[in-house]
């Protein structure tokens, strides 16, 4: 397939690429270009103009500071799975990266651009609605914030307006009992999503959830927050059940008649899936697609809580 005609920009500058998407008719901004190149072949998207950021200068960097994961506009796949504060802290990131295409694509390919395409399939959607992060878009007036709730629209739908650019993107940092994952189902390695679940938790030194974060891949017309199964887990208490605590721990559950914790993210999982508003395709049924949600949403609960209990005083 051969993409439309179009004119093509490479800025040297920011304010460069604002000056242009100002100026032109029709234009589109492209970092790496994996989402975007594919679309331009296939004809779903025919923009007069593409505006090529790739070689803006400062636009590449990964930094926590001030209490913020701060990933550039820039920033490859290859380029967070290489990242050593990624891998130490922010696990969930890693799944996700890997699980993204092949090597060559993740060498191009960048996170914002990722996000900014407003892909339901694509993955780090998912993934920044657990971890609440926040969309910073550059435009002609400035900087603004965006909450990750208040960015997907709808199908490649953002909050994104005409002239903007996503510069960065922010995520709190993690507490020191807290823990995430991503997992997705594929028909083959590095396809998109079936379905796919990232999870993202918060414990206190006790074991309970204080904060719960659940998004959702290629279940919906855009990303998805699993609200209600986040209410689920938040103030349940998750602790050791092996040995003769986990023993006196049943007995006294059983008393009690409260749910275990297997009962917990069965509810929580089943409330995901409930959340879930899939199409049938050749990757399967509503049903299918719906199930899978709930098998991954609990998969993804328990690697998040297995790194929550594993993390140190130092966060690693």
């Amino acid at each position: 397939m051969i993409p439309p005609p179009f004119d093509y920009h490479a800025p040297g500058s920011l304010e460069e690429a604002l000056t242009l998407l100002g100026r032109l008719d029709d234009a589109k901004v492209m970092s790496g270009g994996q989402s975007l190149l594919p679309m331009l072949k296939l004809r779903l998207a025919t923009p007069a103009n593409i505006v090529d950021i790739g070689r803006v200068p400062g636009l590449d960097s990964i930094s926590e500071e001030g209490g913020y994961l701060r990933i550039g506009a820039l920033v490859t796949e290859t380029a967070l799975e290489e990242n050593a504060t990624v891998a130490a802290r922010y696990p969930i990131l890693l799944d996700t990266a890997k699980v993204i295409a092949d090597p060559l694509v993740r060498n191009r390919a960048t996170i914002c651009g990722n996000v900014a395409h407003g892909d339901p399939a694509n993955d780090h959607p998912a993934t920044m609605i657990a971890l609440r992060a926040t969309m910073v878009a550059t435009g002609p007036d400035g900087e603004r914030s965006i909450g990750v709730d208040d960015f997907f629209h709808g199908l490649f739908m953002t909050a994104l307006q005409p002239g903007e650019i996503l510069t960065e993107i922010r995520i709190p940092s993690p507490g020191q009992h807290s823990g995430g994952a991503y997992l997705k189902l594929e028909r083959k390695v590095g396809d998109y999503a079936v379905a796919g679940a990232a999870v993202h938790l918060t414990l206190d030194e006790e074991g309970t959830v204080t904060q719960a974060g659940i998004g959702l891949t290629n279940l919906g017309m855009a990303p998805i927050r699993a609200s209600a199964a986040e209410e689920v887990l938040t103030g349940q208490h998750f602790g050791d059940h092996s040995g003769l605590r986990g023993a006196f721990r049943r007995v006294r559950e059983a008393i009690a008649r409260t749910p275990s914790d297997d009962e917990l993210i069965a509810a929580a999982s089943q409330a995901a899936a409930d959340a879930t508003d899939p199409v049938a395709d050749r990757r399967g049924s509503v049903d299918y697609k719906r199930n899978m949600a709930r098998v991954l949403t609990t998969r993804a609960i328990h690697k998040a809580l297995e790194r929550a209990a594993a993390r140190t005083p130092a966060g690693g």
